[in-house]
């Protein structure tokens, strides 16, 4: 099957990240932009999955990204920006940070934006995640870009995954998040904290070492922290100097009323000292790889 070409919207920026690190502040921030758009719900894993959805994590090989899958995920792209009439696609699914190879063979003059946030605050607040309860409007509004052909093993999934949750004896989900290798494994034999934690660690080295291979002029790396004490600075480096967008524009701007640096450290304060000293054993070498092990608070 040949593989049709991108011509009806500029490339793509994809944004890269562990959950919780901020992804969806960068995303929403970069959508308030004219010209700029994305699904209007959070994640589009179903859609990125099409064709793979029983792939047994969230870890593709680039080789899954077949003619058949490109065409696929590019045609969503395309309608998407003609139905939105915008020339930037900002897409945002965490998992994707456990693909970054087969993603960029679906799109392979992709820009990127790769936010890393401190272990120990995504640990804290992915495992509210795990055990959060049931948001319909959230899971509609995601229901919708299900394949159709899909929603059979997605329907099945979604039910046993809520059931867990009421039966479990710490309330928490059968999964959430990217999907690891060898997943029930680790969920079997780990805490959840000790399962947060690998999914941050996976997540951000799996997605460096893809980035290694990319050429940097399409890869931009951010700090979680940084961004959020100078938001109006480092938007301008990300639109002026990384997509090379016009300043002018950069300058009507007005959308970090909602940016707040509360959240730095929130882990430090919602974990005790021994699920503290046991992440940062756990997760040593990546936190002081990206500048975290001795920051404490940052």
């Amino acid at each position: 099957m040949m593989v049709k070409h991108l011509n009806t919207f500029k490339t793509p920026t994809i944004i890269i990240g562990a959950p919780r690190s901020g992804t969806n502040m960068l995303r929403d921030i970069l959508t308030k932009i004219p010209g700029f758009g994305t699904w209007p719900c959070d994640e589009i894993n179903y859609i990125w999955r099409h064709g793979n959805m029983r792939y047994p994590s969230d870890v593709f090989p680039a080789e899954l990204a077949t003619p058949r899958v490109i065409n696929f995920i590019r045609g969503k792209f395309e309608k998407l920006a003609k139905k939105q009439k915008v020339e930037h696609i900002i897409e945002k699914t965490c998992a994707n940070s456990l693909r970054v190879d087969f993603v960029d063979r679906i799109f392979p003059n992709a820009k990127y934006i790769f936010i890393v946030r401190d272990g120990i605050d995504v640990v804290a607040s992915a495992v509210k995640r795990w055990k959060a309860k049931l948001d319909l409007i959230y899971v509609l509004k995601k229901a919708r870009y299900i394949p159709v052909l899909d929603i059979p093993f997605y329907a099945s999934r979604y039910l046993y995954n809520r059931g867990f949750r009421l039966f479990s004896v710490d309330k928490k989900l059968s999964f959430w998040g990217p999907k690891l290798d060898n997943m029930k494994d680790i969920l079997r034999e780990n805490t959840l904290e000790e399962v947060c934690a690998m999914q941050w660690k996976e997540s951000i080295l799996r997605a460096e070492n893809s980035f290694s291979c990319i050429d940097s002029n399409r890869v931009y790396t951010i700090r979680y922290e940084d961004f959020v004490r100078d938001p109006k600075d480092q938007l301008k480096k990300i639109l002026c100097e990384f997509m090379c967008l016009d300043e002018a524009k950069y300058y009507s701007l007005n959308t970090f009323n909602n940016i707040s640096q509360s959240s730095i450290g929130k882990g430090y304060k919602d974990l005790n000292q021994e699920q503290i000293n046991l992440l940062k054993l756990l997760l040593n070498e990546t936190l002081n790889k990206f500048g975290y092990l001795n920051k404490g608070q940052d």
